[in-house]
């Protein structure tokens, strides 16, 4: 009975040190200043005028001028007393002197960067063989150097501060849960950001593939490693019948495809 009480004792205890070690400082954005590139629609917009409700100042940086000034109308609807919202027109691809200029420009109108979001980007809806080989340089342009030249822009600042977030580009949303607004997954992202998560996600599929490829990733609470220690297995399991499903669904668009090819010959 003393060794199972001592045992139950250790067990709790180091439970409860784990606890605290992967415990996250939740964050506010009240008064803070938030930059969304690709601001100007979609997760991006959806992001901003969520990071305005939350009471924060909110920098959007895009190409399109014009849809930069509709989306601006609409994210002042959402603002708090003495919050503002900005917009600035950048091409974020192809200068980091570029960037770099416009994260000074917004930190000039609505102080010191907290968070950056970046949310630009674009793909090439083809299969990989159709695809021209200007279209690779291109898409590393718009989804890769964008965020790391937007990400260096606004880092030294954040080391100042001793304060800052960026949440992690790729969110793991799988289409086969179904499809999600905009606005349900730019509340998740924020959310998540703010509790110090390292990954976000939306959905039973979202979740699966977050744990599996959780490696070497920071946790941000103890259920969330006691989970994922669990159920790797399981859910390495679960995938591989997913990777089957995905396979036939290739296979079978393969075959309607060159079925027309024929009846067009």
């Amino acid at each position: 009975m003393f060794w199972l009480i001592l045992f139950s004792s250790v067990f709790v205890f180091g439970l409860a040190i784990l606890a605290k070690t992967f415990a996250s400082k939740t964050a506010k954005l009240d008064g803070r200043h938030v930059v969304i590139t690709g601001g100007s629609s979609g997760i991006g917009k959806s992001m901003a005028i969520q990071a305005a409700q939350m009471g924060a100042s909110v920098t959007i940086m895009a190409r399109n001028k014009e849809k930069l000034d509709e989306a601006r109308t609409e994210i002042q609807g959402h603002l708090k007393a003495n919050m503002k919202v900005e917009t600035i027109s950048v091409d974020l691809s192809t200068s980091y002197d570029a960037v770099k200029s416009a994260m000074q420009q917004a930190e000039g109108k609505c102080g010191p960067v907290f968070m950056l979001v970046n949310s630009a980007g674009s793909s090439v809806s083809e299969a990989f063989v159709d695809l021209k080989p200007a279209d690779f340089p291109k898409m590393m342009e718009m989804n890769y150097y964008s965020a790391v030249y937007a990400t260096k822009a606004v880092v030294d600042s954040m080391v100042g501060q001793q304060a800052g977030r960026i949440p992690k580009e790729t969110v793991l949303i799988s289409e086969t849960a179904g499809l999600f607004k905009a606005d349900e997954v730019a509340r998740t992202i924020l959310t998540d950001s703010l509790h110090g998560k390292f990954m976000s996600y939306v959905g039973l599929d979202g979740w699966m593939l977050a744990s599996i490829t959780a490696g070497m990733s920071q946790a941000s609470s103890l259920v969330e490693v006691i989970t994922q220690v669990l159920l790797m297995g399981i859910l390495r399991l679960v995938g591989l019948f997913y990777l089957s499903s995905f396979d036939k669904i290739v296979l079978r668009c393969k075959q309607e495809k060159d079925a027309g090819k024929q009846k067009s010959s």
